[in-house]
């Protein structure tokens, strides 16, 4: 699970109010999921997918989310007031990403704003803007990190990521060696890293990291494109997910039963259905709720209720998602796997 184990105090300042310095309060897990659980009975959302910023350094070959086009991005009162909102609806946690959300000059800012509120927060980043001081922060607020990274190969960085920023992630994972909170390094399986992988399950566990493995998906709704260069057989990419279970590579709990999801839709098999829109929403910079960023969007947070926008969702388009994708994005899913298996998600270290 991309969250940790803990406990802390939670507070939730005012509508509109403007806070104080952050005084290190930090939700834990078990709080947060226990502040969610009428949602969760309810089946309504405890996580938000937040793409904090639009902006990206880096150009994906399996990305086409709309990036660098000059759309509106909340302020950071605009991002409080939304979330203190998202709160009182039993919204509890924030995986926070982009784009590359290190772009945000206010991005610590909004984080304590975040955290004060009592939301538990994974930042999901490329790692390539990663600093001293800015470690120090997410290790003070207590933020679970989660660092993309495919390849240890500067070519194939470049011809995947689009970039050649390799040298500066590397130094950035340096910099989390002592990093006192779960961090993930999630590697998405391609056509072109696909020998690599189990190095980088070794090289993450090496350095005290959490391997997360997905697979590349194109055509899932509105996320992942078809790059020729990436695009695999589905015999070969569930060779690679077959050979981490074999070997026991993985570690206990969540992530393997990760790997176990994409061995049988890479098998051509039905999964359980995928929780966006129903555990989970996505919102955009700008404010746009969406089930995840898979679907269309269906209002915004600045001008209508999280109630009203989730009655507007087409539950027979997720439906129809959920059927034909495993999806490389597990935050759609991470949910209701913990819940449907829960002895597997007790299972999972928050520390490797």
């Amino acid at each position: 699970m991309l969250i940790q184990i803990g406990r802390a105090k939670q507070t939730l300042h005012d509508r509109g109010s403007q806070p104080s310095t952050f005084e290190g309060k930090k939700p834990g897990l078990l709080q947060a999921f226990w502040g969610g659980l009428t949602n969760l009975v309810c089946q309504r959302p405890v996580l938000a997918i937040f793409q904090a910023c639009l902006r990206c350094n880096s150009s994906c070959g399996y990305c086409n989310l709309p990036l660098n086009v000059g759309r509106y991005e909340m302020s950071r009162e605009e991002i409080r007031q939304v979330f203190t909102g998202l709160y009182r609806e039993g919204v509890r946690f924030v995986f926070m990403q982009g784009g590359e959300p290190l772009l945000r000059k206010d991005l610590v800012p909004i984080l304590q704003d975040l955290v004060q509120i009592g939301f538990h927060i994974t930042l999901i980043t490329n790692g390539t803007r990663l600093t001293e001081s800015l470690v120090q922060t997410f290790d003070a607020l207590a933020v679970t990190l989660s660092i993309s990274l495919d390849t240890l190969d500067p070519l194939t960085y470049e011809r995947i990521r689009g970039a050649d920023q390799l040298d500066h992630v590397l130094a950035g994972l340096k910099l989390l060696e002592g990093y006192r909170h779960p961090k993930f390094l999630t590697c998405i399986v391609s056509e072109i890293n696909r020998q690599e992988v189990t190095q980088m399950v070794r090289f993450a566990q090496e350095r005290g990291f959490l391997p997360v493995v997905g697979a590349y998906h194109w055509d899932v709704g509105l996320y992942g494109k078809q790059e020729p260069l990436l695009m695999y057989e589905r015999e070969q990419a569930r060779a690679v997910f077959e050979g981490l279970l074999k070997e026991n590579a993985l570690p206990p709990g969540y992530l393997r039963q990760y790997a176990k999801d994409n061995v049988a839709w890479l098998s051509g098999e039905t999964l359980s259905p995928c929780d966006a829109g129903r555990y989970s929403i996505a919102i955009d910079a700008s404010g746009h709720v969406s089930p995840c960023l898979s679907l269309p969007e269906a209002g915004n947070l600045l001008e209508s209720s999280l109630s009203e926008i989730l009655a507007r969702f087409d539950r027979q388009a997720i439906q129809r998602c959920s059927d034909r994708s495993s999806c490389n994005r597990l935050d759609g899913r991470v949910i209701g796997s913990v819940l449907r298996h829960p002895i597997a998600a007790w299972q999972t270290p928050v520390q490797w």
